[in-house]
């Protein structure tokens, strides 16, 4: 029994040694398939280094000298100051873009146009300016850009409204196309 003992105990420390080994061989190969692909590592590196950089000829740019500085959005507003009248423009039409175009139109007249989008609905005959408040010189000044009559009650109406945070309105109506302005700034 005592040999037997022996043999158990034999046994047991022998199959530890035969795992270790195997463990030792597998942490060895872990060991060499990192230093190869650290060794691939370091070529790629270099060799992508080396296409990166140029040894050609240095390319010169020349930038334009300006004769004069870009003028301040301030000193531009000195020089052309807005009138002192808010609009808002809206189609009454349906054409696209249109309030857009008579933004931009009024806008290079010096208006301030605060607002451009699309009215109630389409079905506006005529275009009319809409006086909302007691700034009478604003009225004529649009009316005058537009070359609208201020005495002409289908083109300029007065309908004060003190919940409208605007001077006027204009609505485009269908016959925008008669209006001799606008016909020129299309046009262009």
């Amino acid at each position: 029994m005592a040999k037997l003992k022996r043999r158990k105990s034999a046994n047991l420390f022998s199959t530890p040694r035969k795992k270790s080994r195997g463990k030792a061989q597998r942490t060895g190969l872990i060991n060499t398939a990192i230093a190869v692909m650290s060794l691939l590592l370091v070529a790629f590196i270099f060799s992508f280094s080396g296409r990166q950089t140029q040894g050609g000829v240095p390319i010169e740019v020349k930038f334009p000298s300006l004769s004069d500085t870009p003028k301040l959005a301030t000193e531009i507003y000195d020089a052309n100051p807005l009138m002192d009248v808010e609009i808002e423009i809206l189609n009454g039409c349906g054409e696209p873009g249109l309030a857009a175009k008579f933004s931009q139109l009024l806008r290079n007249e010096r208006v301030d146009v605060v607002r451009s989008e699309n009215a109630d609905h389409f079905e506006y005959e005529k275009t009319i300016l809409i006086q909302r408040n007691e700034n009478i010189d604003g009225m004529k000044y649009v009316a005058a850009v537009l070359d609208f009559d201020i005495n002409n009650p289908e083109k300029v109406i007065t309908s004060a409204d003190p919940n409208v945070d605007v001077d006027l309105t204009l609505i485009i109506g269908k016959d925008y196309l008669s209006i001799s302005p606008i016909q020129s700034y299309l046009n262009n």
